[in-house]
């Protein structure tokens, strides 16, 4: 992994401080909001840059921070496929 070093102005180090956030954290958030917005990440690699162990705690993130979900037409179809496949429950 690279290690990055940022030079934060006063007032945004201030902001990061006085809010009880951790400036690193902060920073890292952004960039994984950003290349997941680009399109540069997706979903599973956003998950594992920012440490979370499933995918409703990476989509509570997204919502969170205003990001909507990258889920398109092939998604769907995906998923109508796969819940097509799975056996109903006996009535």
């Amino acid at each position: 992994m690279h290690q990055v070093t940022l030079d934060l102005p006063d007032e945004l180090a201030a902001y990061l401080a006085s809010s009880g956030r951790d400036a690193s954290r902060a920073a890292l958030e952004a960039i994984a909001l950003e290349g997941y917005r680009e399109r540069k990440l997706s979903a599973g690699q956003l998950r594992r840059l920012l440490g979370y162990r499933t995918r409703v705690q990476v989509h509570a993130f997204l919502k969170a921070h205003g990001v909507y979900l990258d889920y398109g037409i092939e998604d769907l179809e995906h998923d109508r496929n796969a819940s097509a496949s799975i056996p109903s429950l006996p009535t």
